[in-house]
């Protein structure tokens, strides 16, 4: 890199560097704010709930069990569990994840020392004492971090107690729901029929019909948005989208567990329709994950339940899975619809295309597996020539893990810096037209991908 290149880097970083952040899509605990009280320890902090670290440590062979995962009778110490961590940290030398941690261990917890085997207790005391201080409760933390705004992911069978909770707290941060109702609109689901029977009690409305159904997710939806929600959030492995001229029939099927697959495929195909079509009633910004075969390890799923880590991309057919939807409610402006993949190979082929034509589509940056520093360069060498700065919806950290979510900004807003210097030496724009995107990539298309008011 050159030195003009490094300065203009450098340059662009800072002037994000004191920016707010805006999450609008993740996965914390609201409870952690609703009740501000000290996190339980660093292994319960740091270690078990981050999928990207067990993962990793599984992959070595070390069982998910000593990790502290498991049922909720399972008991692992938690010192323990950091020590182990601790003795396989070189596991993660050239990962994000050991980035990510680094930045929290130093940043954040005011850690010197490097972590290994003969530092673990030290380290582990020294954040134990940390977290037991007023200013690492978790909602002085959100405030430190510059959090301007910060969606959780929340079941359609939530009640929504801590949103609610944290609504009437006079506490002046911003922690949203999003409405996740995959379980009540995929019918592969195992407990579909038994979240139905939920559905009905939650909303005290009858599912007898498709229409009384539609009324019971529109009921939802609204409590959602009453407690802040500005978006869904949609997860599908093979994308398909399917308009049913008579859909009663069907539902009738699937809400007494009797369908077929393909009934199943075909239901949910629907119901993301209707869920468009409801977004452009009630506003909700509809996101829609695709393309993660989910919870391939059958043994950690038997043992250890959904979500451990065993998700793995699959090839998506953008094109031919979202038509249906697309050209039934596609050209309206009103629909907001982001776009997430873990199919690189989509990018320049599909999502660019799309999003650079079709009003409703924006781009969701790097999912998971590609939310790194190459990944995110990856990224806007392919998106950005055919579906421009303005058809993307800027970063979101989709963590856990609550306190790597400035860091993972960071490592973003370091990609932004670097990807528009490219842009600058290569001739594409000067230096006034990138300092005008550095903001906009870090916070301002968030928010109004997610139509989030300042």
């Amino acid at each position: 890199m050159t030195g003009t290149l490094s300065t203009t880097v450098e340059r662009l970083y800072h002037s994000m560097t004191n920016l707010p952040i805006v999450s609008p899509h993740g996965h914390c605990d609201p409870s952690w704010f609703a009740r501000n009280q000290p996190f339980a320890n660093p292994a319960a902090l740091l270690v078990t709930p981050d999928h990207y670290l067990f993962r990793m440590l599984y992959s070595q062979g070390i069982p998910m069990a000593d990790l502290g995962i498991g049922a909720p009778g399972a008991q692992a110490d938690p010192r323990e569990v950091f020590r182990l961590f601790a003795a396989h940290w070189h596991l993660f030398l050239g990962t994000p994840t050991r980035l990510w941690m680094n930045y929290v261990l130093r940043e954040t917890l005011q850690i010197s020392q490097p972590l290994n085997t003969q530092t673990a207790d030290v380290i582990y005391d020294h954040i134990s004492e940390r977290l037991q201080q007023p200013a690492f409760l978790p909602r002085a933390l959100y405030e430190r971090f510059n959090v301007e705004t910060l969606a959780t992911t929340d079941s359609a069978l939530d009640d929504l107690a801590h949103h609610k909770s944290l609504r009437t707290s006079g506490w002046s941060g911003r922690v949203i729901p999003t409405f996740r109702p995959d379980g009540v609109l995929d019918p592969l689901d195992p407990d579909f029929v038994d979240n139905l029977a939920q559905l009905a009690k939650i909303t005290d409305h009858s599912l007898g019909d498709f229409d009384s159904y539609l009324s019971a997710l529109r009921m939802r939806r609204a409590e959602f948005k009453a407690c802040g929600a500005t978006a869904s959030d949609h997860a599908i492995d093979n994308l398909h989208t399917e308009w049913l001229s008579d859909p009663d029939r069907l539902y009738r099927r699937v809400s007494q567990g009797k369908a077929t697959q393909d009934e199943a495929r075909r239901f949910y195909g629907h119901m993301l329709i209707e869920m468009a079509q409801m977004s452009i009633d009630d506003g909700l910004v509809m996101q829609l994950h695709a393309g993660s075969c989910r919870n391939t390890n059958r043994a950690v799923l038997d043992s250890f339940g959904r979500d451990m880590g065993a998700d793995m991309p699959i090839t998506t057919d953008w094109v031919g899975g979202l038509d249906a939807l697309l050209n039934r409610v596609g050209n309206s402006a009103a629909l907001r619809l982001i776009l997430f993949t873990l199919d690189e190979t989509t990018y320049a082929r599909a999502l660019a295309p799309m999003a650079g034509h079709w009003p409703c589509l924006r781009i969701g940056p790097p999912w998971w597996f590609h939310d790194s520093a190459n990944g995110i360069a990856r990224y806007f060498d392919q998106v950005v020539e055919t579906a421009g700065y303005f058809n993307l919806a800027g970063f979101n950290d989709d963590t856990r893990a609550f306190l790597s979510i400035p860091a993972r900004h960071d490592l973003w807003r370091r990609g932004v810096a670097i990807h528009l210097s490219h842009q600058i030496e290569r001739g594409a724009f000067g230096l006034t037209e990138a300092e005008d995107l550095a903001p906009l990539l870090a916070v301002d298309l968030a928010r109004q991908a997610y139509r989030i008011e300042v």
